[in-house]
C-alpha cells in the first residue's frame, strides 16, 4: 500500500477500477468505482469537477430515504439543465480489492423530478470531489487501473 516517508500509510485500501464510457452515446472514458451505499452495492464514477454524490432517483427510492432526513433543497445544473433536489448525508463505502474498504459519510444530492422528466444518465451514481471524494485520500494508477484510499484522519 502506498505510505509517506515517515512509514504513516497514505492509503489502507486498493480497488481496480473499469476505464469505459458510462453510457452508449458517451465517449469519453471514467473512472468507474464498486462502492456501497449502505448495505446497497452499486457503482460510480469519479468526476473530480462535480459536486456531492449524484444519485439517480431510483437509488433514493431503494434506500427509503426520507424527505424528512434531507439537509435542505438545492439547485444543480447537470448537463446543461437545472434540477431541483435534495442533499442528504449518507453512508458511503469503496470497496477494496486489497487492504480494507473504507467507509464515509458524504453528501448526496438527489433530483426531484416532474412525472414527464427523464434522468439524462444511464449510470447510477456520481461521486463528485465537493461533499464526497474531499473527505478521503485517494490517488490513481492509471497503469494497473487502480485507486488507492485511506481515511485522511490516518
Amino acid at each position: 500500500m502506498l505510505q509517506f516517508a515517515s512509514g504513516e500509510p497514505f492509503a489502507t485500501g486498493a480497488a481496480p477500477y473499469l476505464y469505459q464510457p458510462v453510457s452508449s452515446w458517451e465517449t469519453a472514458h471514467r473512472i468507474i468505482l464498486n462502492v456501497r451505499i449502505g448495505e446497497f452495492p452499486t457503482q460510480a464514477y469519479l468526476d473530480t469537477g462535480a459536486v456531492y454524490f449524484v444519485c439517480a432517483p431510483e437509488i433514493a427510492v431503494l434506500l427509503g430515504l426520507d424527505p424528512a432526513d434531507q439537509l435542505e433543497s438545492q439547485q444543480l445544473v447537470f448537463r446543461g439543465r437545472l434540477y431541483q433536489g435534495r442533499l442528504y448525508r449518507i453512508p458511503l463505502t469503496i470497496v477494496a480489492g486489497q487492504g480494507e474498504s473504507l467507509a464515509v459519510e458524504v453528501t448526496a444530492f438527489i433530483p426531484q423530478l416532474h412525472p414527464d422528466d427523464e434522468w439524462p444518465i444511464e449510470f447510477p451514481c456520481i461521486a463528485g470531489m465537493s461533499g464526497c471524494f474531499e473527505r478521503l485520500r485517494f490517488a490513481i494508477d492509471p497503469l494497473d487501473e487502480t485507486i488507492y484510499f485511506g481515511d485522511l484522519t490516518v
